[in-house]
């Protein structure tokens, strides 16, 4: 087979990473992106790029796990560690996606009222009830078919934003140098955007749509396709465009990056250079909303039936009730107070504390010789470590930087989550350590 029919045959293959795509490419990646644009100009554009690379990254290693136990990632962590560790991975998806289908949903109803001068309560309503008979009824499938389409489409509405948008490309090229601008706001900005692309939910939900798609081992060079053509392709384009965008119009005197809403970007750019800009934003920023909440909705039904022994599909009924809970829970987005990108930048921030102990369960499986056929090379090994050092120093500064603004029950409480998975993640890199360097395949079973 040639080159260019290997190609054809593969893109006719693709799909389970799209998922993780839409929710990657969703409203609240682009609330960071385009708060830091704003705010910062093209200071955080190495931040944009660098978000593409590690989420291309974490989402290799967690299909590596998922094709290599052809089993979903709860069940093979408690097999191999224990009752308490897939319970903790669960808690930590659940409450990241959970907090996610709020934010989101209040995206997705607020810019559908902007569109259509309809209250955004009925939209939430609506799109709730969309997702529950759609998700509950089609399954992985239409969940699969909807995100290749509306990511496919956000992209190119960002990418043709461009075209009409003016880039100084010699000042852009400063933004490739490493640097966290303005304490407290570029600190949150930074784990928001890499919180888009690097998060416990992508990382936990791929071993489950590898499966969901029949994939098995011998597929490793299509789900590495798969992988490199949704994040590091679709993705990337998209996150760049974003950034390349608000930072070249957006910012500016003229402009509060802080005090952008989600439509408020996308009407900003009308003034500034046409309603052509303005709309192609507005409608990419309403595709990337419904495609991210319908590909959240399944995050929390995945973790929670693997973990109590259900079906993974709908001929479930347990099942597709939990589909439609998680669905009609949405709607109570709508009520959240205050403006939508703040919120949408926190729940990212907020995901990716909880992001480096689902890569440290990863990384761990993948070199327990009992759990995969075939354990990591070192240079996979090094990337994964990298790749839980930069999310855990990204998550530290965002709460160093929390506690420095004020102590509220709400910062509290994700200081206690984050100082628990914290513990569990060291352990668990010290069990690496020690199985990579003896030969030993030591388990966790102390905390099972």
């Amino acid at each position: 087979m040639s080159v260019a029919e290997r190609f054809r045959a593969f893109t006719g293959s693709i799909g389970p990473t799209w998922l993780a795509g839409a929710i990657a490419a969703g409203p609240a990646t682009m609330a960071s992106l385009i708060t830091g644009g704003a705010s910062f100009g093209y200071a955080l554009l190495w931040v944009a790029l660098l978000s593409a690379i590690l989420g291309a990254l974490s989402q290799y290693l967690a299909m590596r796990l998922g094709l290599l136990t052809e089993a979903g990632i709860v069940a093979v962590v408690e097999e191999h560690l224990g009752n308490t560790w897939a319970w903790l991975l669960v808690v930590d998806a659940v409450l990241a996606a959970g907090l996610a289908q709020l934010t989101i949903m209040k995206t997705v109803a607020g810019v559908s009222a902007t569109i259509t001068g309809i209250d955004a309560r009925i939209w939430a309503v609506i799109w709730a009830l969309v997702l529950a008979a759609g998700l509950a009824g089609g399954g992985y499938r239409l969940a699969e078919t909807g995100a290749k389409l509306l990511v496919s489409l956000v992209v190119l509405a960002f990418l043709a934003s461009l075209f009409v948008v003016p880039i100084d490309f010699s000042a852009a090229a400063g933004g490739l140098v490493p640097r966290i601008p303005a304490g407290v706001d570029g600190a949150l900005v930074a784990a928001g955007i890499l919180g888009g692309a690097v998060h416990v939910t992508l990382v936990t939900m791929q071993s489950y749509t590898m499966n969901a798609h029949g994939w098995s081992r011998d597929d490793i060079d299509l789900a590495r396709f798969d992988v490199g053509l949704s994040m590091l392709g679709a993705f990337g384009i998209y996150s760049l465009a974003i950034f390349l965008v608000a930072a070249s119009v957006l910012h500016g005197p003229g402009v509060s990056g802080a005090e952008l809403t989600a439509t408020a970007a996308a009407q900003a750019l009308g003034p500034l250079v046409g309603d052509a800009a303005s709309w192609l934003f507005l409608v990419g920023l309403w595709g990337a909303a419904v495609s991210t909440l319908g590909a959240n909705t399944v995050v929390p039904p995945y973790l929670l039936a693997d973990k109590l022994g259900w079906e993974r599909d709908v001929s479930d009924n347990r099942y597709r009730a939990a589909i439609i809970a998680v669905a009609l829970a949405g709607i109570g987005g709508v009520f959240i107070g205050g403006e939508a990108f703040p919120l949408l930048v926190l729940t990212l921030a907020f995901g990716l504390v909880g992001t480096p102990f689902a890569l440290a369960v990863v990384l761990y499986l993948l070199n327990d010789r009992q759990a995969v056929p075939e354990t990591n090379s070192t240079l996979a090994n090094v990337g994964g470590l990298a790749l839980i050092g930069v999310t855990a120093v990204t998550a530290g500064s965002f709460l160093q930087e929390q506690v420095a603004s004020g102590l509220t029950p709400v910062t509290l409480f994700v200081l206690a989550f984050a100082a628990v998975l914290a513990v569990a993640t060291v352990l668990l890199l010290a069990l690496f350590v020690r199985d990579r360097f003896d030969g030993t395949d030591a388990t966790a079973e102390s905390m099972g």
